[in-house]
């Protein structure tokens, strides 16, 4: 990965909300694997103490920078977390480059 990708990516979780919007979809979106459920968006939005227009910044932000995919169902908004872009941030960090 190059570094302007690397540097897109830590600056879309620089910012503490956009930062815990990403974990609370990453927690959501692994818990729909025991579950079954998506993770909606406004599920998110009830827990975080932003309003909606300022999380829907935050999650354009970090789809722009790959870190999320989002879906629309009818009026909702899904997200899902960008595994593959994931375990590389990961590898990188651990210094496990392959």
């Amino acid at each position: 990965m190059d570094t302007k990708r690397m540097a897109k990516i830590f600056k879309a979780l620089s910012n503490p909300n956009r930062l815990e919007l990403y974990l609370k979809i990453a927690k959501a979106h692994e818990a729909s694997f025991e579950t079954g459920c998506e993770c909606f968006v406004t599920d998110i939005i009830d827990s975080l103490k932003i309003g909606a227009p300022t999380v829907s910044h935050h999650i354009k932000e970090l789809a722009n920078a790959d870190l999320i995919y989002t879906e629309k169902r009818g009026k909702f908004l899904i997200c899902r977390v960008n595994e593959e872009l994931a375990e590389e941030v990961a590898k990188i960090l651990a210094l496990q480059h392959k």
